[in-house]
């Protein structure tokens, strides 16, 4: 497994790792994302913006995370000082076939690595509140729970925060 930034070619590969998790996503009661959301536009800007990462295997794409520094302003309904600069992962994504093999902890170390570099010690992430793989995950790699939201743009849905704070 390589961990690289995305280019624009990926976007397929991307897409087809998101049409196979939504259904999955949406049987467990997530509903976070569906057939609008995410779309090739979002990765697109994502790597216009020089922000998104993808995990390739054997020149398949098995995840993807977009590692940014945009914070929610509803962060802050978690106790978060979203004054701080933080690096954020949004859309992190694993193929179905490729769970249980690290990918989602490699792109997470991605992210973790990106903020050393930049020299900042906050990294976060939000996933719906029905997430529990997530919500299982972000603590074994050292993420606290920092709360609950609403998001504007998702009305009806709940999420749960989770911060790394870096020594």
């Amino acid at each position: 497994m390589i961990i690289r930034k995305a280019i624009l070619a990926d976007i397929p590969g991307i897409m087809q790792v998101i049409s196979n998790i939504v259904p999955l996503m949406r049987a467990d009661g997530n509903l976070q994302w569906d057939d609008k959301y995410p779309n090739p536009e979002a990765f697109q800007k994502d790597i216009e913006l020089d922000q998104l990462w993808v995990a390739d295997v054997d020149g398949e794409i098995a995840g993807a995370a977009a590692v940014t520094t945009e914070q929610y302003p509803e962060y802050a309904d978690a106790g978060l000082d979203i004054t701080e600069t933080a690096i954020v992962v949004h859309r992190l994504a694993v193929d179905t076939k490729y769970r249980g093999l690290g990918i989602a902890a490699a792109l997470l170390q991605q992210a973790e690595q990106v903020a050393v570099e930049r020299g900042i010690t906050i990294l976060r992430i939000d996933t719906n509140l029905q997430n529990k793989a997530a919500q299982v995950l972000f603590p074994k790699v050292g993420y606290t729970f920092a709360g609950e939201i609403g998001l504007v743009f998702r009305p009806g849905l709940r999420f749960v925060c989770f911060e790394k704070r870096l020594k």
